[in-house]
């Protein structure tokens, strides 16, 4: 007999988009022997569809699915919101469970949590929004009420141009700008304001951008390293990601076998922290000439689109997308 899985994908998010990408790949790489598929789609607003026809109640919908695989990026969708609504509907689940979810989409709590684990972070800043104010937040998790004005030189003391400056909870690097002097500082986090009421605000790391990615809920397995190349922009943005020809993957990246295994024990070690199941990609820094490897941020369910990096990973140790999917089904009945 076979399962019935809902794929579900879309969201409230402002990777909506994406998510129909990653959705279309999916479907259209699951084994039709082994599942009944019903494409489940959120719409921006929050209403429900399968095959094009709304849903009156999707709650008595999911529960009658044997498992539940969401293609959701971002808010709503990977931030443990929709985990939650599995949780509570006692169904079976792909990827990583309320915890991990919440924590690796918030990238101020995940950096916390990697630096007790002992995983090397970039230096960082974190401000809070309160109406016409800004707030302060030190290691200690102490605040500081503070006007624009003042919070900019507070930055400053604390971390080196250029300064990356990252809405907490978004993902596909949506808001997120560089700074290289105080008048782009100024402007970038007062964009970021718009995209999430807490910023993540991040020395820039000199150095090559490499991804792994890991697969298993107890026992976890790591993919082989890639290297994301971007040639025509400052950093991996949105556009580099999504609509620059020139960004160019290489898997696997030319780093010594030292420095491969040494990635895949960190990814492994970062997944394992934040209590991570079933899939993340887990990206990383190698800075120049020390050659240290610095966490960047975990994505608990990353892209499946055809330029993604996290399928592309695994293909290249052998395991094909559709065994892949196969995988990670099997993973969410455990």
């Amino acid at each position: 007999m076979k399962t019935k899985l809902g794929v579900i994908y879309g969201g409230m998010s402002s990777e909506n988009e994406v998510s129909k990408v990653s959705a279309s790949y999916v479907l259209n790489n699951l084994d039709k022997d082994k599942y009944d598929i019903y494409p489940i789609y959120i719409d921006k607003e929050g209403k429900w569809f399968c095959e094009e026809k709304e849903i009156d109640n999707y709650i008595n919908f999911l529960k009658d699915m044997d498992i539940l695989f969401p293609v959701l990026h971002g808010l709503y969708g990977e931030d443990g919101t929709i985990q939650g609504l599995f949780e509570l509907i006692k169904k079976p689940y792909v990827g990583c469970k309320v915890l991990a979810s919440s924590v690796g989409m918030d990238k101020i709590y995940a950096k916390t949590i990697f630096k007790a684990a002992g995983i090397n972070v970039a230096p960082y800043v974190y401000v809070k929004r309160l109406n016409d104010k800004y707030i302060l937040v030190d290691k200690h998790f102490n605040e500081e009420i503070l006007s624009l004005e003042d919070i900019i030189p507070k930055i400053e003391e604390n971390i080196n141009y250029p300064i990356f400056i990252k809405p907490s909870n978004q993902g596909s690097s949506v808001g997120i700008t560089k700074a290289h002097n105080t008048k782009e500082l100024e402007e970038g986090l007062l964009d970021a304001f718009n995209y999430d009421r807490k910023i993540l605000l991040e020395e820039g790391i000199n150095g090559r951008e490499v991804e792994c990615g890991v697969l298993g809920n107890e026992e976890v397995i790591a993919s082989s390293v890639g290297e994301v190349i971007v040639k025509s922009d400052e950093f991996y943005s949105y556009d580099a990601k999504y609509n620059d020809e020139t960004t160019i993957t290489e898997i696997p990246a030319s780093i010594s076998k030292e420095l491969s295994d040494e990635i895949r024990k960190q990814a492994i070690k970062a997944f394992k922290a934040i209590d991570g199941k079933g899939l993340s990609r887990v990206d990383f820094f190698i800075e120049n000439n020390t050659n240290k490897i610095i966490i960047n941020e975990i994505n608990t369910l990353p892209g499946f689109t055809s330029i993604s990096m996290y399928p592309k990973l695994f293909n290249n140790i052998g395991i094909s997308y559709s065994d892949l999917l196969d995988k990670l089904i099997d993973l969410s009945k455990e």
